[in-house]
């Protein structure tokens, strides 16, 4: 029998699994980074055949010689630096993040649709306001409403999903529309990645699920946002820079949409201090503010924790591995 594999794991969330992640097949040694100790992260990588991380430096990877799997904690690997990973070591991702965002997705249309976050702040103030008492404007459904989606992977089919039982219309956008395949049977209509602002142009509420990319950084942009109606909805859930923030700022503190999500920012701390963007953002009605937090929910970590358990076992019996990106 071969000995047991040197597994590093660098992300903290993930670290904070570990019982799920020793559910191997058969034990093996695991060395968990401390990333309050200064070193700890290569300390752990030396010697490691398998490195189980959510961001990755060339630095940290330097003569690390024995590596055989990079497995990312979460879906995106943008945060592995480029040259990282060696040619010939497999990259891996996870995912199962898809019905949560779908859930914050939908929770923060409501929250802004139905006025909930205005009917909650009168109410604490000691105020009855309705359409009866005080002339309170109507709220709105999200039935019969278009949704639409800039991006449909795993996300963007799980919102489509939650959107069709709302009885909601939902188009999307996607970088090949007639691809069909799963999930295709969700959408009311498809748009090519030329489309963007034909897509914006009839949708009621815009979820933002695409990768980051060069061509994708700052896509929706200041002319991109002038396609909406005024009562529009922008939800982000992917990344801040798909966005650009200047322009997203003044759409909203103009009155020019309805309202905005964002769940993920321009400039995410490591620490617990929020940075100034979010004061910034905090500063207007309609908007519903979070702390890149709408896939974490406990069922997707242990769910991640399985998929690199079962990989982890894969490559221990020489067999192809599943989710692997390069």
């Amino acid at each position: 029998m071969n000995a047991p594999l040197r597994i590093a794991v660098t992300d903290p969330i993930m670290s904070a699994f570990a019982d799920d992640l020793r559910r191997t097949e058969r034990p093996h040694e695991w060395v968990f980074a401390d990333l309050d100790v200064p070193g700890s992260t290569r300390a752990a990588i030396e010697g490691a055949d398998v490195v189980i991380c959510s961001r990755l430096t060339v630095a940290e990877m330097a003569g690390a010689d024995h590596v055989r799997l990079v497995h990312a904690t979460g879906a995106g690997v943008d945060r592995v630096e480029a040259g990282a990973v060696p040619d010939d070591v497999p990259l891996c991702n996870t995912g199962h993040h898809g019905a949560a965002i779908a859930e914050h997705v939908l929770m923060t249309a409501l929250m802004l649709r139905r006025r909930a976050i205005d009917a909650d702040a009168e109410m604490r103030r000691g105020e009855w306001r309705t359409i009866a008492t005080a002339g309170a404007p109507y709220h709105r459904s999200l039935a019969g409403s278009t949704l639409g989606l800039v991006g449909y992977g795993e996300i963007g089919r799980s919102v489509a999903h939650l959107a069709k039982a709302f009885g909601m219309r939902v188009v999307a956008m996607r970088r090949h529309p007639d691809a069909g395949g799963l999930g295709t049977e969700l959408l009311d209509q498809v748009y090519g990645e030329d489309q963007l602002h034909p897509l914006l142009r009839e949708s009621d509420v815009v979820v933002v699920t695409a990768p980051l990319t060069e061509s994708t950084r700052g896509m929706i942009d200041a002319d991109a946002l002038a396609q909406l109606n005024a009562d529009a909805l922008v939800i982000n859930v992917a990344r801040g820079a798909l966005i650009d923030e200047d322009a997203l700022f003044s759409a909203l503190s103009e009155g020019r949409i309805g309202g905005a999500a964002i769940d993920v920012w321009w400039d995410a701390p490591q620490g617990a201090e929020a940075p100034p963007v979010v004061q910034r953002f905090a500063g207007l009605d309609r908007v519903v503010l979070t702390p890149h937090h709408s896939g974490h929910a406990r069922e997707v970590f242990t769910a991640r924790a399985a998929d690199i358990a079962r990989n982890i076992d894969l490559l221990d019996a020489g067999l192809p591995l599943e989710r692997q990106v390069r």
